[in-house]
């Protein structure tokens, strides 16, 4: 008979830690039961404009209760994310008006990779080549499907919007 509280409890997007971009060790746990938009954002990409207005009017249409997106900087790709996390931070909210959570630049592929980031492309078997790559996680922590940078989050928002129509469809049945 073994303890039930030394069972491991299965690894999901949301049983992780990562730093804010205050850097502050945050869990994602705070985000169950939500949907989340996981994206490697960059500050000077030709991806940058059309990626960052597009997913703070996402954050704006559907968030933050059900939905957020989960903006992660990083430099890993021509080097486009170089300034400071007070830099990067200051450019979101400033240019764009970002109001979606934001962490600390990290490495998002490649043996550096954040427990986090392995574990979104463990389950798609996408590893980001290019900047705003996109994973879309469920409620539940488990990966529903990732897009690559050429992928436009318009493209996308209707598999954000389904998820979402659930999580509020189930709440209000359990009214």
């Amino acid at each position: 008979c073994t303890d039930p509280e030394a069972v491991q409890k299965e690894t999901d997007f949301y049983t992780f830690k990562v730093v804010n971009i205050r850097g502050k060790l945050v869990s994602l746990e705070k985000y169950r039961g939500s949907v989340s938009l996981v994206v490697n954002v960059a500050s000077e990409c030709g991806f940058t404009d059309s990626h960052y207005k597009a997913l703070q009017q996402l954050q704006k249409d559907l968030g933050p209760y059900h939905f957020n997106v989960l903006a992660f900087p990083c430099n890993q790709f021509g080097q486009q994310e170089p300034d400071t996390n007070k830099e990067i931070e200051s450019f979101a909210r400033k240019t764009y008006g970002a109001t979606f959570p934001m962490f600390s630049k990290i490495a998002v592929s490649g043996a550096g990779a954040i427990p986090a980031f392995k574990y979104l492309i463990d389950s798609t078997g996408e590893e980001p080549t290019w900047n705003f790559w996109k994973y879309l996680v469920g409620p539940n922590g488990k990966v529903v499907k990732a897009w690559d940078s050429t992928v436009s989050v318009e493209e996308i928002r209707p598999y954000v919007t389904e998820l979402v129509r659930k999580i509020i469809l189930k709440k209000k049945d359990e009214l």
